[in-house]
């Protein structure tokens, strides 16, 4: 029995001499190392004094000691378990955070992308409208200088027409008409440089271009040219200059007529805008259409491709117009096909004060 407890014991006097392990995987092999001498010591001793007491009991301490194994083993095992999951809960969060990190440098760069784009439009309509401020201020000083003497120049020519003989009215004539021509670019210079303050009254798209296209159907250019009015008659009225919208219309139609060649046609349709109080105007041609390299410059003023037929104001008025009603125009042209121009307007003029129970044709 004496023997028995001092093999007992020591285990315990060989842990006091022992330095503590780092850890405790030092100490659990510390733990089995010590088990498995004191096992096979106290076998040999038993096995010498009773040797089927010996047996059981060194059956018993290895049972125990498969146990200790065990369960140290097991949690370690717990434990590397979840030092797996933090570590693949902290990959997931890093590659989270990662991800976030990505979609805002996107979105930053998207936002930058953008308000550089909008600065470059800022920057080109102040351009624009810097340049056509200047040429408005050109425009008026020029106008007042010509039209006056113009007027006179006229006013002669007629009066010596009208006493010349026949073989000089033909001379004469190509004078007024040459002068009839500078009269009209002078009013086109001052109607673009100088716009009249808008008449408002609530418009009738169906039976305005009705009118129009009545109007312009006996002119020698519309004569062989089919016109369209295919405005539906539930479109709603529109508060606008009627002048003004008469001038566009007339403007847009002029331009799609001198594109389009005989039996050709030439539609005006309309619709409100999906989603918005807006209607758009398009009127479309079946004529030769505008090549891409003159598409960007059909709003320049003075720019034409009629040489000796026309002074290239239409569309550039045309445009000032629409601006005016707070509208936007564009054009879509594809060669061979023709064209088909989109005037956006508003239903109501923000702001301004339309007559009510007061509708015109023009």
């Amino acid at each position: 029995m004496f023997l028995g407890f001092s093999l007992l014991k020591r285990p315990l006097t060989v842990q006091r001499r022992r330095h503590s392990p780092p850890g405790l995987a030092g100490f659990g092999l510390l733990l089995v190392v010590q088990l498995l001498f004191s096992v096979k010591s106290y076998a040999s001793t038993e096995m010498l004094a009773f040797p089927r007491t010996g047996l059981w009991v060194g059956l018993a301490v290895a049972g125990s000691l498969t146990l200790v194994v065990g369960a140290f083993f097991r949690s370690r095992i717990k434990i590397a378990e979840r030092e797996s999951a933090r570590a693949r809960e902290l990959a997931d969060h890093r590659e989270y955070e990662r991800n976030v990190a990505q979609q805002e440098l996107l979105r930053r760069l998207e936002e930058e992308r953008e308000l550089a784009k909008e600065k470059m439009q800022f920057e080109s309509q102040l351009s624009e409208y810097e340049k056509y401020a200047s040429l408005a201020q050109l425009a008026l000083g020029a106008a007042h200088e010509i039209n006056n003497p113009l007027l006179g120049i006229l006013s002669h020519l007629e009066l010596e027409w009208k006493d010349a003989a026949e073989d000089r009215r033909a001379e004469i004539e190509q004078c007024i008409e040459g002068a009839q021509r500078i009269s009209s670019a002078v009013r086109g210079l001052l109607d673009y440089a100088r716009p009249g303050p808008l008449k408002l009254r609530y418009v009738n798209l169906h039976r305005l271009t009705g009118e129009t296209l009545r109007f312009l159907e006996h002119q020698p250019m519309f004569r062989q040219i089919r016109l369209q009015n295919c405005i539906p008659l539930d479109l709603p009225s529109l508060s606008a200059d009627p002048n003004q919208l008469s001038q566009i219309l007339m403007n847009l139609l002029l331009n799609a007529a001198q594109a389009t060649p005989s039996d050709g046609t030439i539609a005006v349709l309309a619709e409100k805008v999906r989603f918005a109080e807006m209607i758009e105007l398009r009127v479309r041609d079946t004529g030769c259409g505008i090549s891409a390299d003159i598409l960007p410059h059909v709003f320049e003023p003075f720019f034409t491709t009629k040489r000796g037929k026309g002074t290239g104001l239409g569309l550039s008025i045309t445009r000032n117009y629409i601006r005016s009603h707070g509208g936007d125009i564009q054009v879509e042209s594809i060669p061979g096909s023709g064209t088909t121009v989109r005037v956006t307007l508003p239903i109501e003029q923000a702001g301004k004060p339309t007559p009510l129970n007061e509708e015109v044709i023009a």
